[in-house]
Parts: structure tokens; sequence; C-alpha cells
């Protein structure tokens, strides 16, 4: 299990700046100096970031997916070996507590998250047991990096593989660990989960083969891009799936598949898909930039006067500027004037989710009234 007590090493690194002490993202580098143009290199060549204060645990057992099938989210019974998907805990009114990232490999399943819910959700699990064989349990010290870019397959030497993973494979690491494709915040999005004391030295390896330092600035961003939420900051206690876009099988990268049951929250799932609409939902705002200051996570969004969401992550992109991941009310049209304090912000239309589709329930209803 992954605790990270200590800044990480990374930040000895000549140019690593620091994340405001305090911040989620404080024991990694924010960035080298060059914010944007790290960005650039991650979203256009290929660039190396320390998450390393995710919190890693293992679970083992012969009943490990069987059960954890049961207590969260996704469908995972039968999830085939060197295979990944991200799942959520939910409470019993379906609100989201935890959103973590599973991989089975070689009789283990590995789970990261975030570093400050980690404890909360291990504690959980392990309650969860009851008689099922799954051991949820402390490791040697895990940590994770993320390969960004196109050109990562230059460094599969420096991996010690000889491809890369499709999206949610792993495939072992020479010494320990693995390496795992995800299908964010860029399309070419690589995680190493490996022995805390290899940090070091794959960082060193990776960036003597072509990978550029990033920060976590340059990582947030790209995530907040691609309208990725990130729980704490995105969502709040009354979150549901639906609201974020967390909805989906693992081949449609959600995080809650709609054809699987028993387990806490279904019930307000499985209402919102079949009966009503989520009352929020997750959106990309353009912010104006002409500002000394931006909002901050948590300011009041207005329209007219009246509040109508709330701010999530705020970050400066380097092509499109100041952007902001917000969960605002359903029904305010796209083309909506906002106010976030006195900084404009405009929601942009390619980031809202629209489904349409006929919901289950309401077919019936209406084939009950005879219509």
């Amino acid at each position: 299990m992954s605790v990270v007590a200590a800044p990480s090493p990374v930040l000895a690194v000549p140019g690593a700046v620091a994340a405001v002490p305090g911040s989620q993202d404080a024991p990694v580098p924010w960035h080298y100096g060059d914010p944007l143009g790290e960005q650039r290199a991650a979203n256009e060549r290929l660039a190396i970031v320390d998450r390393s204060h995710r919190f890693v645990f293992s679970i083992t057992g012969a009943e490990r997916l069987t059960w954890l099938h049961t207590v969260t989210s996704q469908h995972i019974a039968d999830l085939a070996d060197g295979r990944s998907a991200e799942t959520l805990d939910l409470d019993l009114n379906g609100r989201v507590q935890h959103h973590f990232v599973l991989t089975e490999l070689a009789g283990t399943v590995w789970i990261d998250t975030e570093a400050e819910r980690g404890r909360a959700l291990l504690d959980f699990l392990t309650k969860m047991v009851f008689w099922a064989d799954a051991k949820p349990q402390e490791e040697p010290d895990y940590a994770v990096l993320s390969l960004l870019g196109p050109l990562a397959h230059t460094a599969t030497a420096a991996l010690g593989v000889d491809r890369l993973p499709e999206t949610y494979e792993a495939l072992p690491l020479p010494g320990g660990g693995f390496l795992r494709r995800m299908p964010w915040p860029t399309a070419d999005s690589f995680d190493l989960v490996v022995p805390r004391d290899q940090l070091m030295s794959r960082w060193t390896e990776l960036t003597a083969a072509g990978a550029q330092p990033a920060g976590s600035w340059a990582y947030e961003a790209l995530r907040v891009a691609a309208a990725r939420p990130r729980i704490g900051v995105d969502t709040d206690d009354r979150t549901i799936p639906h609201e974020v876009n967390w909805i989906g099988a693992p081949d449609e990268y959600g995080a809650v598949h709609l054809d699987k049951g028993c387990y806490r929250g279904q019930e307000t799932v499985a209402r919102v898909h079949n009966l009503g609409k989520p009352p929020r939902r997750l959106v990309l705002l353009h912010l104006d930039g002409s500002a000394d200051e931006r909002p901050a996570p948590g300011d009041p969004i207005t329209a007219g006067g009246r509040a109508v969401g709330v701010l999530g992550t705020v970050l400066d992109h380097y092509e499109l500027g100041p952007i902001a991941l917000a969960l605002i009310k359903r029904n305010i049209p796209v083309d909506t004037q906002l106010t976030v304090g006195d900084t404009a912000a405009a929601i942009d239309p390619d980031s809202v989710v629209t489904d349409d589709s006929p919901q289950p329930g309401r077919q019936a209803i209406e084939r009950l009234r005879g219509r």
C-alpha cells in the first residue's frame, strides 16, 4: 500500500517546482519551468509525469474478482489476465464515494486511486470481504508514473517491453510492476505501476530515452480538456455517476456497467437510466483570461445572478487558454452566458454529453398507458 508521507524524490530533479502546499498534488512536481510547453510535449511528443502520490494496494485470493464485482459498479467478474477497468464505490443513495482503476495480473488485482481516499477505500473493501476468498492487503510500496504522447513507442526498449499495450491492457515489466494503457487524458496515455524503489531509476531511464519531464499541471490540463472528472475536485458529496459521464462498460471507457446489479447504490443508477435524467451535468468551461487571478474550485457559477453550478478544476491550457470543469444544472442551455465571480465563462458545446435515446422504463410506462 502506497502512503506518501514525504515529497517525491523527483522534486529534487533540477527545475522541478512544487505545487501549492496543501493541494492534492503537493507531493509531486507541479511543473519544470515551462508548464505550457510540457503540455505540448505530452500531447504531441513524449512526456513523463510523476504521479507517485497515487495510493496503490492489491487484492489476492481465488474469489478476488467475483467478490469485487459484487461490491463495485463495473462488470469485472470475468476480467481477463492483463486487463484493466475503472469502477466506482457508491453509497446507498448512488452518490460516488470512490473512483479507482484496477488491473488483473498474474493472480493479483492491483488498485490505484487518489492518495487522500485510498485508506478509506482499502478499509471499506476489507470490511466487505466477509467469507470470500479475497485478501485486500498491504504490499511493498508501489508508485505510479505516467507516459504521455504519440512517441511512446520510442521508449519500449527503456521500458523493457517489445510492444505497447492496447487500451486497458497491462504488460508485466522486468523487475516488477506493469505498464498499462489508459484511454485518457490523451489518446496515448500509459501508466507505469512499479516498485517505489525503482521510481528514480525508471525516471532516469525514460528521460534518457527522450521523455520530457512534465508536471501534474500538464497532466491535469490535458485531463480537463478531455472532460474527465477527478473525484473530490470535479465531484462533490451529491455527485451521481450519470452527472459526470462515468456510465459505461470497460469497452466504453466507463466505470458503471448498466447490465449488472448487486452493488450498493445500484437502485439510483437504474432509476436514472430507466426513468429520469441527472439533475446536473459535467461540462468544460472556457474562462475569460483577462483577469490577473483565476477562479478557484468550489466557486459558484451564476447565470443572470442565479446560481446554476459549481466550479471544479481550473487550469491554463497550452492551446485553449484558461479552462475549467464544472457541474451545472442540466437544463441550462449551452449558449447561456455564465460568470464565476467577476470572470465570464462559456460552455464548450463539444463537451456536453446528451443522451436522447428512449429510456426503457419510460417506454414501458407508455405501453401500459396504451400509447
